[in-house]
């Protein structure tokens, strides 16, 4: 086999309309383009969203939404989830590596929802006024 002997299947592809080829082509004379206008001539060209001049409607609706990129890699656990972890720290490490929160995450903030079911030592976490009071009730202490 040569590359200059492939070919494709039969009837694989189809063969491309050859348009201006006169009145009993079923498109001759306007090829296709319809009577005038910017899109019967050669060239005729617009730009995407283009309304003939009219304000488009992306410049016509308000600009609106922000999506704050701290989003991305900020999480936040319940109380509840806590248990889950191994030792008695509470750190983003440890929050990793008990599989509460993703590998990529760089902030962490407790939320009080559920029980604390034991002692823990905060570190490097933020708290809900909530959660701070749940953990230290249940004999942790916050730093």
């Amino acid at each position: 086999m040569r590359l200059n002997t492939i070919s494709p299947a039969p009837d694989s592809r189809r063969s491309r309309v050859r348009v201006g080829r006169g009145i009993g082509s079923g498109l001759g004379k306007t090829a296709g383009r319809g009577h005038k206008g910017q899109k019967a001539r050669s060239g005729g060209y617009h730009k995407v969203g283009f309304e003939g001049g009219q304000m488009p409607i992306q410049r016509r609706l308000p600009k609106v939404g922000f999506k704050s990129r701290k989003s991305l890699v900020s999480a936040q656990v319940r109380t509840s989830e806590l248990a889950k972890l191994k030792g008695s720290e509470l750190s983003l490490q440890a929050l990793k590596d008990a599989g509460v929160v993703r590998r990529d995450t760089e902030f962490v903030k407790v939320i009080l929802s559920g029980e604390v079911s034991k002692a823990l030592e905060v570190k490097d976490v933020k708290l809900t006024k909530g959660a701070r009071e749940a953990i230290i009730a249940a004999g942790g202490k916050v730093e």
